[in-house]
């Protein structure tokens, strides 16, 4: 078997990291990425020619392991010709490329291969942004333009629009776009979450004898968006230290990246906030960490990976590639001896824009909490794509219990219609993985057990609440 032509992967006067001097099939124009006026020019007409430099380029760079410099080494010491003859007699790259060709995700050809995927720069994207630098979506044959986004309003605005054909958002939300609060209601879809744990309250330094949340009447608290984890898990946590979060305290919704900027203009006391911006408040000196929120549910949810259900309907084959990419790459940043790795993918401009020690500190779990010690917690974020039912009627309960959803609920027929943990469970057996058995179980939060079966049980129980 020959190899019919050599690309960029044999190259070795050619960088395929990604870098200024990229040409790999993500990256073209050499130099450049995709940009609205510059997509049409930059890829070649033959769509084909395209689909086999992503093959090679993808086989290469996984033979040696990402090394760019050692490749570059080796393929000018034994000449690019050698090494694809080797090559070729170890790995069927034609019969590679045509599978390829007719479609990894449905077992068709992918219906569009161009997407728009929207992220807000927080590491807890971290399975969206690193399979871009990382090759996942590549893998899969599909071209995916990670656009990075101010807050969520706007990530949801654009996926309604139909801008972003899918898009980084907050667990509550696709909930609360399917049902029309807070937006115009369309079905959406969440088949995967992308990470569980992962936030933490802030306080500013100068609060650091306000550890005792009967302290914080009057407090201004930031959370990133309404239909957030960050919103209910604050609710909740206040409400039990016999707090009413909307009379006692103020919470504004603050986009992420300005979370810092407000804590030390003193536009606010604290925040509930995705990482990097817990840990970048120590870094900078202006506040500390008062608990993660772990802490408070251990495992619980925060982001997911979510879509209209007429992308995933209509572009199944598509749909599915962008699964298997996503669900490859969580598992990939699920194990910890990655992190660091991971950390420095994601920590460019285009990407989180910040320093890498920050990202580490985070990922990996050992972090100095503003408060003059070290903490070693390695599981301060992880990544489990598995929607839980269970987790998404707990949401619902907190929706209503604070007033931003009324009248009667069919809890566990809205979280079976839009959090697609079946679906995500045989996709997950399909790559080897081991999915829970079941949709539902129990949830502790603060020491109380949720139980799915009985919502409205559950909501009566809690003394402050709106509904």
């Amino acid at each position: 078997m020959t190899i019919k032509s050599l690309g960029d992967a044999f190259n070795p006067d050619v960088d395929l990291t990604h870098g200024a001097a990229c040409a790999c099939a993500a990256c073209i124009p050499a130099g450049r990425r995709f940009t609205a006026a510059a997509v049409e020019p930059a890829v070649p007409a033959d769509t084909e020619a395209l689909v086999d430099r992503m093959v090679e380029n993808a086989v290469v760079r996984s033979v040696f392991g990402g090394n760019e410099i050692a490749r570059r080494s080796f393929l000018k010491t034994i000449g690019a010709g050698a090494f694809a003859a080797a090559l070729a007699g170890i790995i069927p790259l034609d019969r590679v490329k045509a599978a390829v060709k007719d479609g990894m995700g449905g077992g068709g050809p992918l219906e569009k291969t161009r997407l728009n995927i929207g992220f807000v720069p927080i590491t807890c994207a971290t399975p969206i942004i690193m399979a871009h630098p990382m090759g996942f979506y590549e893998r899969q044959g599909l071209d995916v333009q990670v656009i990075k986004t101010a807050g969520w309003a706007v990530a949801r605005d654009k996926s309604l629009n139909k801008e972003y054909d899918a898009a980084h958002m907050l667990t509550p939300m696709p909930l609360a776009i399917t049902m029309g609060a807070g937006s115009t209601a369309q079905p959406f879809v969440m088949p995967a979450v992308e990470n569980i744990n992962g936030q933490a309250i802030v306080l500013h330094v100068g609060h650091k004898d306000k550890r005792d949340p009967k302290q914080w009447k009057g407090f201004k608290f930031g959370v990133p968006f309404e239909y957030s984890m960050h919103n209910f898990l604050l609710r909740y946590y206040v409400a039990e230290h016999g707090l009413d979060p909307d009379q006692d305290i103020q919470i504004r919704v603050v986009p992420p990246p300005e979370m810092v900027a407000n804590l030390r203009a003193g536009n606010l006391d604290g925040y509930l906030s995705p990482d990097p911006f817990n840990q970048r408040a120590v870094w900078e000196k202006v506040g500390f960490i008062h608990l993660l929120t772990k802490e408070i549910w251990e495992g619980h949810p925060c982001c997911a990976f979510a879509c209209s259900k007429a992308f995933a309907d209509e572009l199944p084959n598509t749909y599915g590639a962008l699964m298997m990419a996503l669900l490859e790459a969580t598992a990939y940043a699920a194990d910890p001896a990655n992190r660091k790795e991971i950390s420095a993918a994601i920590a460019p401009a285009n990407y989180l824009n910040q320093p890498v020690p920050v990202i580490e500190q985070v990922l990996t779990g050992r972090f100095a909490d503003g408060l003059g010690a070290v903490q070693d917690v390695p599981d301060r974020i992880d990544f489990d794509p598995f929607p839980w039912h269970s987790m998404g009627v707990w949401i619902l309960t907190q929706m209503k219990r604070w007033g931003y959803v009324s009248g009667d609920l069919d809890y566990r027929a809205i979280a079976e219609q839009v959090y697609l943990a079946t679906e995500t469970g045989e996709r997950m057996k399909a790559m080897g993985q081991t999915p829970p058995e079941t949709t539902y179980r129990t949830h502790t939060i603060m020491g109380k057990v949720f139980d799915p079966a009985d919502p409205e049980g559950y909501l009566s129980s809690f003394a402050i609440r709106r509904g």
